[in-house]
């Protein structure tokens, strides 16, 4: 009897593990003991963070685009297609359409995040965003012709995917307008939700003072309820109005439709045992990257690290031995700090992050793995 793998989603989680099984149960896929088969709605793996160097111009969409075909290893069956519904006592997965419904004994969601603009009134109408391919070429637009007034980066969702992008973007803005003569004529602010710059407290301890130094306002406790468009006013929750020039957000974010109506998890992210990613509501389930709900970022790192340990632990059960591998936590990241220099943080569920001092060899070496990230996509870094 064949053992089925199926994987729902192919972002760097999806295709990590994909590759990383491949690699694992190369004996098993040969005998035939085993199928691995990876779902997408798409045929193309999109790696997003170059969208954060799209509104400068430092980057173009495409720069972030491969055909999952070409990233796959050939012994897993790719098949583009949407999955619409998941039966975990049936262990089952049905699609749009009239397409047969596939039988699964291992599954693993990796459906990723989702932008929820409408969630907060005017803000489709009213606001940019970097988290999207059309947002980022839209702001592109928009900041080539910005040369005065009122920049304002507004944290409305969270959780986000990628923590510090709102901090980088910030930096990088105030660096950029500084290069071009303009930073005079353009005030920046920036805002949270929370009583403090960024999430984790360390970082925002880190933060907070470059942002005092570059005269980057900051409005904490900031929870944004609403966008007028018209008068171009963002109004918070708390009852704060800030008149914006340009307003560019981090919208809020959710999960996918599916997860919840598979009773998985209620906002679309799979409640999950943090160090062994496996679901909390079914059996032979698994999530990882940005769909599981482990209170860590959602981060590429995040799902590159977890996609290990899914796939140590489905090779275990395959072979019929106790899964043994466990996930700590462990994130790292690269924070711009401006266009020539970034920091970097590493840090697990036991140890906290400690900011590292900014250089140019840092934004370089964020760089250069933007470049290579395509090898860790292949499973080959």
């Amino acid at each position: 009897m064949t053992d089925q793998i199926a994987i729902v989603g192919g972002g760097t989680g999806g295709a990590v593990l994909a590759n990383d099984l491949a690699d694992r149960l190369g004996s098993e896929l040969d005998a035939g003991d085993v199928r691995i088969t990876l779902f997408n709605d798409g045929p193309d793996h999109v790696y997003k963070p170059v969208w954060l160097y799209v509104p400068f111009g430092q980057r173009e969409p495409d720069d972030g685009r491969r055909p999952l075909d070409e990233l796959v290893d050939d012994a897993v069956d790719l098949r583009i297609d949407r999955v619409t519904e998941i039966d975990t006592d049936a262990q089952r997965l049905r699609f749009h359409g009239t397409a047969p419904s596939v039988d699964y004994d291992y599954l693993v969601l990796a459906t990723g995040s989702t932008l929820e603009p409408e969630r907060i009134p005017g803000l489709a109408e009213g606001g940019h965003d970097y988290y999207s391919e059309s947002g980022s070429t839209a702001l592109r637009d928009e900041l080539l012709e910005f040369t005065e007034g009122h920049l304002v980066l507004s944290v409305i969702g969270s959780p986000h995917m990628c923590p510090a992008a709102p901090l980088e973007f910030v930096f990088m803005a105030d660096d950029w307008f500084r290069e071009r003569g303009l930073r005079d004529e353009v005030d920046i602010t920036y805002t949270y939700p929370i009583q403090r710059v960024h999430g984790n407290p360390h970082i925002a301890e880190w933060a907070r003072p470059i942002m005092d130094e570059r005269d980057i306002q900051v409005e904490t406790f900031f929870n944004a309820d609403e966008v007028d468009p018209d008068s171009e006013t963002l109004v918070s929750m708390e009852g704060t109005e800030l008149d914006y020039d340009l307003l560019v957000t981090i919208p809020p974010h959710g999960g996918v439709d599916l997860i919840k109506e598979a009773g998985l998890g209620d906002d679309g992210w799979v409640d999950v045992d943090k160090h062994t990613l496996e679901a909390e509501a079914a059996d032979n389930v698994y999530a990882l990257g940005d769909t599981a709900d482990t209170g860590v970022p959602k981060a590429g790192s995040v799902a590159h690290y977890q996609a290990g340990v899914v796939g140590q632990r489905l090779a275990s059960e395959v072979r019929g031995r106790p899964a043994t591998a466990t996930y700590d936590g462990k994130t790292l990241c690269f924070i711009e700090t401006g266009m020539d220099a970034a920091s970097f943080v590493e840090f697990d569920y036991e140890n906290p992050p400690s900011p590292a001092p900014p250089s140019e060899k840092l934004h370089w070496s964020k760089l250069a793995y933007n470049e290579s990230y395509w090898l860790t996509a292949r499973g080959l870094l």
